[in-house]
C-alpha cells in the first residue's frame, strides 16, 4: 500500500536512532585513556607579562623573538625572558612543581607540553632550575667550550707569543 512505510525502512531508521543515541552516550563518558588537563599554580606575588590565554597561544613566539634579540644583538634585559618564565613558573611559590620547570609530571612546562602533545626541547640547553646546575647538554659542551675558548686564545696572542711555537725557536 502506498500509504504505510515499509517494515524494511522503519527498521533501518530505528536502527540508526540506537546506533545515534549508544554513540552520544559513549562520548559524554569520560574515556580512561584521555590525557587529564594540566592544573597549574604558579607564584602569584608577581604580574605575568600578559593573560594567560595570550601566553598559552604566544609563548614561543615570544620566546623566539627574544632569543633572536639576545643571541643574535646582545640585547638582555627584554620583558619576555626564559630566566624570567622559570623564577615564577619553577621557583619556591609554584606550588608542586616547586624546583624545575620539568622533570616531573606536575612541573610547569612540561605538563603543558605532554597536554598539548608538543615537544619541549628548551631545556637541552636552558636551566629548567632558577639559580641551579647547568643543563646536562651544557656540561656535556663544556670541553668542547674549553677547546674553542683556548684555540681563540691562541688565535688572538701575538705571533712571538704563540706557547708551545714559541718554544721550538
Amino acid at each position: 500500500m502506498p500509504g504505510i512505510v515499509p517494515t524494511r525502512w522503519l527498521a533501518a531508521i530505528v536502527a540508526a536512532l540506537c546506533a545515534a543515541a549508544f554513540a552520544g552516550a559513549a562520548l559524554a563518558a569520560e574515556p580512561a585513556g584521555r590525557v587529564a588537563r594540566p592544573s597549574i599554580s604558579v607564584d602569584r606575588s608577581t604580574q605575568c607579562i600578559d593573560t594567560p590565554e595570550v601566553m598559552r597561544r604566544t609563548h614561543m613566539d615570544m620566546l623566539k623573538h627574544e632569543r633572536d634579540r639576545t643571541v643574535r644583538k646582545g640585547i638582555r634585559g627584554e620583558k619576555v625572558s626564559l630566566s624570567g618564565c622559570i623564577d615564577c613558573h619553577a621557583g619556591p611559590g609554584a606550588g608542586a612543581a616547586a624546583g624545575s620547570a620539568v622533570g616531573s609530571p606536575q612541573a610547569f612546562c612540561e605538563t603543558c607540553h605532554r597536554y598539548a602533545a608538543v615537544k619541549l626541547d628548551c631545556f637541552e640547553c636552558h636551566q629548567p632550575k632558577p639559580g641551579g646546575a647547568q643543563p646536562a647538554r651544557a656540561q656535556a659542551d663544556a670541553p668542547q667550550a674549553r677547546a674553542a675558548q683556548a684555540a681563540q686564545a691562541f688565535l688572538a696572542a701575538p705571533a712571538g707569543q704563540s706557547g708551545a711555537a714559541g718554544a721550538r725557536r
